[in-house]
């Protein structure tokens, strides 16, 4: 007897190893994703510019990163005793001026890199309602706690929505013609927007993702992480304490449906190998001194070694 509805799931072409480099970008559910491609030590980087919801605003950093198009004192404002930038998640705020620039102009350099060279990209959409800065007209990444008055709520829609993610794929490949893409929708609900407008949201996410699929198979697939979440886990137990994220639970569960359908079997071993290192280094003794607890440690550390020999890019 099954009691829960099972997401139908397609294998990819494109599958994920430890030689992939991979760069991860979108909203918070993407770093949900990515502490477990960094606990199973894949070659992962995150929103190097911060939590991104909308796409616009990604392919806007894509943009800057891929042309080397500097960010400026034009681009920035003072607020509440520190420097902003509309473009990117306030983590990146900083009180001095000169050290705000420099951060996120090495961060182009970096980004510039980091998508010559990868080979993966997963790239999750959080919501289509965006806010447009009236001054300048542009749609921002995130509002730093400006006043709402300056800006206008708007829900983009599937046809721009299409056309950035078009974008996206076109600079992206023009750079890296390796670039293999996986999207998804966010499972955190936005429920601030409002419960009916949270899923006209997700539908427009959903519907142009659709279309870019369909229209470049052979670059890339569409993950259903929203889908699993409704569906699969249709459960408040399966959230966390604000009923709007999933929980670690829910976390793992989506995780490992990803891995099962999007990493190389052949690498299950090793991962297996990196998890079983993770709880060793995570091991609690009752007596660290001991006899038996030092050659614990010094198996462990055996096996990190064998794994590293392999994988140099691996840190424990």
């Amino acid at each position: 007897m099954n009691f829960t509805t099972k997401i139908p799931l397609v294998k990819s072409n494109h599958l994920i190893n430890y030689n992939s480099k991979i760069v991860s970008l979108g909203s918070c559910f993407a770093e949900n994703m990515a502490e477990k491609f960094e606990y199973f030590k894949f070659q992962n980087v995150v929103n190097p510019f911060g939590i991104i919801f909308n796409v616009v605003s990604i392919e806007k950093l894509i943009f800057r990163s891929i042309h080397k198009q500097y960010f400026t004192e034009k681009d920035i404002f003072f607020h509440h005793e520190s420097w902003h930038c509309y473009e990117v998640h306030s983590e990146m705020s900083k009180g001095n001026k000169e050290d705000f620039l420099a951060t996120l102009n090495e961060l182009i350099d970096s980004t510039n890199n980091q998508i010559t060279k990868a080979i993966h990209f997963t790239i999750t959409l959080g919501t289509a309602w965006v806010y447009r800065n009236i001054e300048t007209k542009e749609i921002v990444a995130n509002c730093h706690k400006v006043p709402q008055k300056q800006f206008v709520k708007e829900l983009l829609s599937i046809e721009t929505i299409q056309q950035s993610l078009q974008n996206i794929i076109t600079l992206i490949t023009e750079a890296n013609k390796e670039a293999k893409f996986v999207f998804t929708v966010s499972p955190v609900r936005h429920i601030k927007d409002g419960f009916a407008e949270n899923t006209l949201s997700k539908s427009y996410l959903i519907s142009a993702i659709h279309s870019i699929v369909t229209l470049s198979l052979s670059k890339c697939n569409y993950f259903p992480s929203y889908e699993i979440m409704m569906d699969e886990l249709r459960d408040y137990r399966f959230y966390a304490e604000d009923m709007l994220h999933p929980n670690q639970t829910a976390i793992d569960y989506i995780w490992i449906r990803f891995f099962e359908n999007y990493i190389d079997e052949k690498e299950f071993a090793t991962m297996q190998q990196v998890c079983d290192i993770q709880k060793g280094l995570h091991h609690k003794p009752f007596n660290p001194k001991s006899d038996s607890h030092q050659e614990f440690l010094s198996k462990l550390q055996d096996k990190i070694t064998k794994l590293v020999v392999i994988y140099p890019f691996m840190k424990f």
